[in-house]
C-alpha cells in the first residue's frame, strides 16, 4: 500500500491515520495531520486507496449506490487496509477519514473481529451496508466524532444522523456536528476535533 507518512516529534504516543475520499490520494488529507495533531504527538499516516477508477484518482470501492459499497471491491480494500493497519507499530491508533475514507474508518474501526481504535473520526461518511461485513457494537466502543454538511449533495446528512442514532443507542461517546456546508470539511469542526483528540 502506498502511504505518505509524517513522523511525531520525539517518541510517538500512537498513530493518526487519515483515509481520503473518492478520487483523491494520499496527499489530500495530509495537511489535516498537523491540524488535528499540531504538537505532533502521534505518527501520521495517509494511505492511498488501492483502486484506480473513472473519473480518476484513487478509490476504496466501487459505488453502485450511496450507502451500499460494491461487495467485491470493498472486501479487497478492507482486507488490504486491515493488514496494513494491523502492521503499524502502535498500540493506540486514531482512525479517521473523509467520504469514502470515513466509510472505511467505520468499517475498520467497528467491524466484527477488528481491534478497536483509540478514537474514530468520520467526516461526511456513513456506516456501510455490505454483505459479508458486520458492525460490532459491543462495548467498549471508542470515542467517535462525526461531522457532516447539512447541504451535502453527495452523501446526504441523513446518513450521519442514522450513524449518530445507532452509535448513541449502543452507548458510544459521541462528538457530533452538522454545519451549513456541502460535501466538504468544516474548519470549526476540525478545530473541535483537534481539542477533542487532545483531551482523549
Amino acid at each position: 500500500m502506498i502511504v505518505r507518512e509524517r513522523p511525531a516529534n520525539g517518541e510517538a504516543q500512537g498513530a493518526l491515520v487519515l483515509l481520503h475520499g473518492r478520487g483523491a490520494d494520499e496527499h489530500d488529507l495530509f495537511p489535516l495531520l498537523d491540524e488535528l495533531d499540531p504538537e505532533r504527538r502521534l505518527d501520521g499516516y495517509c494511505p492511498r486507496g488501492p483502486l484506480s477508477l473513472p473519473p480518476g484518482g484513487a478509490h476504496w470501492y466501487v459505488v453502485p449506490r450511496v450507502g451500499f459499497p460494491d461487495r467485491a471491491t470493498f472486501e479487497a480494500s478492507y482486507r488490504a487496509a486491515s493488514e496494513w493497519l494491523d502492521s503499524l507499530p502502535h498500540a493506540r491508533i486514531v482512525l479517521g477519514g473523509f467520504s469514502q475514507g470515513a466509510v472505511m474508518s467505520y468499517a475498520l474501526g467497528l467491524g466484527a473481529g477488528r481491534p478497536r481504535p483509540a478514537a474514530l473520526v468520520a467526516f461526511s461518511g456513513f456506516i456501510p451496508q455490505v454483505d459479508g461485513w458486520s458492525l460490532d457494537l459491543q462495548r467498549p466502543l471508542p470515542p467517535i466524532a462525526i461531522g457532516h454538511g447539512e447541504y451535502d449533495p453527495v452523501i446526504d446528512v441523513e446518513f450521519a444522523r442514522d450513524a449518530r442514532d445507532t452509535l448513541v443507542d449502543a452507548g458510544a461517546e459521541l462528538l457530533y456536528r452538522e454545519y451549513p456546508l456541502p460535501h466538504t470539511l468544516d474548519a470549526q469542526f476540525i478545530a473541535d476535533v483537534r481539542d477533542w483528540l487532545a483531551a482523549i
